[in-house]
């Protein structure tokens, strides 16, 4: 199979980082998402993970990936997927200005910067699929997610869309 490529971009800053699916590593998430796409949403700086941005989405699978090529420690770069269920994002820890309570929530994210661990207080351990790589922007990328980080992201827009590489 030829590799495949997406392009990751915050909308407002106007910028944005192409990134090769893992198809070899994750052949069932890289199906499910690529077959979504495109994918948008409202964009969320990580409380617990550290370096990470992520849009949360409506389940989009018939059927939701097993968890293939998992981490707890991604690495800049690294686009993970997680899915959540029930109410477990409906605490007003996390800070949601919507009702993330339904039966599934996919969260979609990218990991910028080094250090990261899936540890959150609440529930323990959350590994993620790793189903994408960034291979070209991750500098202007990782610059707006640091501005993201300190200026805020109301009214920001995380979006995933096919690309040609």
């Amino acid at each position: 199979m030829a590799d495949r490529f997406i392009d990751v971009s915050l909308a407002k800053r106007g910028v944005h980082c192409t990134a090769r699916l893992l198809d070899d590593r994750a052949p069932v998430t890289c199906r499910a998402v690529w077959d979504a796409l495109p994918l948008g949403g409202d964009v969320y700086h990580a409380k617990y993970a550290r370096n990470e941005i992520y849009a949360l989405f409506p389940a989009f699978a018939d059927r939701e990936p097993p968890l293939e090529n998992p981490t707890v420690t991604p690495i800049p770069g690294d686009l993970c997927y997680f899915t959540f269920s029930g109410r477990e994002l409906g605490t007003a820890a996390y800070g949601y200005d919507r009702d993330v309570s339904r039966p599934v929530t996919v969260d979609l994210a990218l990991f910028y910067e080094r250090n990261n661990l899936l540890l959150n207080g609440d529930t323990g351990w959350v590994p993620g699929t790793v189903w994408a790589t960034v291979v070209d922007g991750l500098d202007r990328m990782a610059d707006a997610c640091q501005d993201l980080w300190r200026a805020g992201a109301l009214g920001e827009t995380l979006t995933f869309r096919k690309s040609s590489g």
